[in-house]
């Protein structure tokens, strides 16, 4: 029997005895409110006290017809065709008015995966603080880091205005050329999960909603709002779902966007699968769900599915939650209960997550603060795929070359909805040949801080258009730096793993004039490295953030190691992958016009035959060798693992081992735990926990982690439940999935869990 450990997803609500109490005590105050004008002082639902589902129902009580109707459909919150910007809205993504007579504040809607976004330049002068990419945060391991990126961006959020950010992106990364894989965490559900339920939690606690989204398998950009994910169902919650799950247990997220695609034939905001059965039902979720933009397809389908609120409603064929569904709950299509509902579960999230009690007093933002998260976060992300002693640089280097990437302005940033002005201005703007826009660099210059770790050193740059003026100057230099970088963007996936521009001819030829090359990759996710065995050093630096010239610059000198892990799956060629191309359109672009009047164009049926065999699962299932395995790293120091153990008591299964720093400075330990078991697993291997250590030289610690028993069941979507079978396990220890030099077997018996 394995014990299942999990708080449900719920904000705070109680059970039992305890949830019957709360319930009579609704009634009771109902009754009251509906004779008496105020609650000690002010309105019943004034009361900090009660739980947040009481609160939203006294309110709800009090609330007209139509002011239940206003809360359930939004507008963006910027200027569209002919339309002005919303009397009141502040500029942004989107808007929904309040309800002043009622207290209820509106809600005031803001893209910011990644820092928060000022569409359009609509809010003028209003730039903000650029972080790193999430690939870039996951890749510190760090949930407490990730805590605190979500605290840094809900404070400038706060300090504008703001009450509900759209961020928490925790869609797996099942495509390496996926256009948003950047705002993405990794491949994996449990490191997915983790990461992104820290960061909402972080927002969170700055009492501001947050959401989690695209629920669920909005993992590539092509066709996407003409796309149809075939899954199958118990793959899907072993994959894709777990990760949402995980997110939902540790962030209490006050929404969930669904997706634009469609999940088995139907769409994903009018999935009663997807929002009823599984997210309302098997995981007991209080919060509201909210469309994605331009998500919406019918009334009465998707009002009865679950979907809770219309966003965006001007890009949707028409505006169905608004007279639509009016006309649908008066006829009786939709139910006044389901209205209600809706209308508890947005008051729900209103009331737990401190909005109504502490609503955003706009104010001065702490700019350096900001700065130091999104520096940190630059460092702890930072991979260092390879090196020949090349790195760190020796403070004695007396000239070096700086090539590419407009390394004398900028670091690379991801295009689309979470594009951040970043505070201190754009430092390059280049046209995009992917789709209508600009690459964005963001103003941390890597040239100018290698000058700062160098300061005795002649650093001369050149541009890298001409491969073979580039490979001169890198002849002459102690060593050669070259910035490479691949622009991904929502709406469009990469064509390929190749970096453009011929790039890689840039890179062979520097490497060529000087063997002491060291190649920082800005990227969007994996890249194919033809000229790999030529380099002398290779970093990942992702999309690096407003501060990642400074980062990048230390992790050359050495002034910190590069403590980064890999969250995804970098391949050897492109036939390693379980689709050769990402499936669709290879333009990227939707079938037909989307919006107002306009129409979607037929359906594109995807097959996810991998079902939950994503990225290093996939790579284990077929005995393949990846360029670069999950959780690979290195760091100017070395870690030894040793002593394994794993055990069962009272149900609960924990593992443990020690790990120990051999080389001979400071470094950053990151050791990953993983599972393999029986047949019924289904999967042959899987990532089960992990710790992320800073140690001294020659010092040692004994980690011990508990392992969700989740991760070592199979899921039986006929029974909708989680099924252990019984049988030897193996756990497996190592710093990345393909080195795992520790193991220990593990006597299992059979147990069911809850859904």
């Amino acid at each position: 029997m394995v014990r299942r450990k999990r708080p449900p997803i719920a904000f705070e609500r109680s059970a039992g005895v305890v949830a019957l109490c709360i319930r009579a005590a609704a009634l009771a105050l109902l009754a009251l409110s509906a004779t008496q004008p105020g609650f000690a002082g002010g309105r019943p639902w004034d009361d900090p006290s009660l739980a947040p589902d009481l609160r939203a129902r006294l309110a709800l009580s009090q609330m007209s017809q139509q002011e239940k109707l206003s809360l359930v459909h939004g507008g963006l919150g910027a200027p569209w065709g002919h339309e002005p910007k919303p009397a009141g809205a502040i500029g942004s993504a989107g808007y929904v008015p309040g309800i002043p007579r009622l207290g209820l504040p509106a809600l005031q809607e803001t893209d910011a995966e990644l820092g928060v976004a000022n569409p359009g330049h609509i809010r003028r002068g209003d730039a903000a603080t650029a972080m790193p990419s999430d690939l870039a945060l996951a890749s510190s391991w760090d949930e407490a880091l990730a805590r605190r990126q979500g605290a840094t961006v809900a404070a400038e959020a706060r300090a504008r205005g703001f009450t509900v950010l759209l961020g928490g992106a925790v869609n797996l990364v099942r495509h390496p050329r996926g256009g948003r894989n950047f705002e993405y965490f990794s491949e994996d559900p449990l490191l997915s999960g983790a990461m992104a339920g820290a960061a909402v939690a972080g927002a969170q606690s700055r009492h501001i909603v947050t959401t989690l989204k695209h629920f669920a398998l909005n993992d590539q950009e092509t066709d996407r709002v003409a796309l149809d994910v075939q899954i199958d169902r118990a793959a899907a919650r072993e994959s894709d779902l777990l990760a949402f799950e995980i997110a939902l247990e540790r962030s209490h997220a006050g929404s969930v966007m669904c997706a634009y695609n469609q999940v088995n034939g139907v769409y994903a905001c009018e999935n009663d699968w997807l929002l009823n059965q599984v997210l309302k039902g098997d995981w007991r979720y209080p919060g509201y769900v909210m469309s994605d933009w331009g998500a919406v397809h019918s009334t009465v389908r998707s009002a009865l599915a679950g979907l809770d609120q219309e966003s965006g409603e001007q890009l949707d064929t028409q505006n169905f939650f608004d007279l639509p569904l009016a006309k649908a709950v008066a006829d009786g299509a939709v139910p006044q209960t389901r209205l209600d509902d809706m209308v508890e579960r947005i008051l729900t999230s209103i009331f737990a997550c401190g909005l109504y009690d502490d609503p955003p007093r706009p104010g001065a933002i702490d700019a350096q603060a900001s700065d130091r998260t999104a520096l940190q976060i630059a460092r702890e992300g930072l991979v260092l795929l390879k090196n020949d002693g090349v790195l760190p640089l020796s403070a004695e280097a007396r000239r070096l070359a700086v090539i590419g990437g407009h390394a004398d302005k900028g670091v690379l940033s991801g295009g689309g909805s979470s594009q951040v002005l970043p505070r201190g201005g754009v430092a390059v703007a280049e046209p995009s040949a992917l789709i209508e826009g600009d690459l964005i660099f963001d103003p941390s210059s890597p040239l100018e801080a290698l000058k700062g770790q160098f300061p005795g050193a002649r650093i001369e740059y050149d541009d890298g258009r001409d491969p073979g003026r580039a490979a001169k100057l890198a002849a002459q230099a102690d060593a050669a730096i070259v910035f490479a970088y691949q622009w991904m963007a929502e709406t469009a996936d990469a064509p390929d793993l190749v970096l453009p521009n011929r790039q890689d001819k840039l890179i062979e030829a520097v490497a060529a004039a000087n063997p002491r090359t060291i190649v920082v990759l800005e990227t969007g996710g994996p890249v194919l490295m033809p000229w790999l065995d030529r380099a002398g050093a290779v970093i990942q630096a992702w999309y690096p953030g407003q501060k990642g010239g400074q980062a990048v610059a230390e992790a050359i000198s050495g002034a910190i190691d590069p403590s980064g892990r890999l969250t995804v799956t970098f391949p050897e060629n492109e036939a390693q992958l379980p689709r050769a191309r990402v499936p669709g359109d290879p333009k990227g672009a939707p079938r037909g016009p989307v919006g107002r009047g306009g129409h979607y164009g037929r359906i594109f049926v995807a097959r996810y035959d991998e079902g939950a065999a994503v990225g290093y699962k996939w790579f284990a299932e077929r005995g393949e060798r990846p360029l670069f395995p999950f959780g690979f790293g290195l760091s100017y120091t070395s870690f030894a693992l040793s002593d394994l153990a794993a055990s069962t008591n009272g149900g609960l299964v924990t593992a443990s081992a020690t790990v120990r720093n051999v080389g001979g400075r400071a470094g950053v330990a990151i050791p990953q735990f993983y599972l393999s078991g029986p047949a019924e697993l289904s999967i042959p291997l899987r990532l089960v926990g992990w710790r992320r250590l800073e140690l001294q030289p020659g010092e040692a610690r004994r980690v011990t982690l508990e392992i969700d028993p989740r991760l070592l069941a199979h899921f039986d979507e006929a029974a909708r439940r989680w099924r252990i079978a019984p049988g030897a396990y193996v756990i497996s220890a190592g710093l990345d999935a393909a080195h795992r030099e520790q193991s220990a077997v593990l006597d299992v018996g059979a147990s069911d869990l809850p859904p």
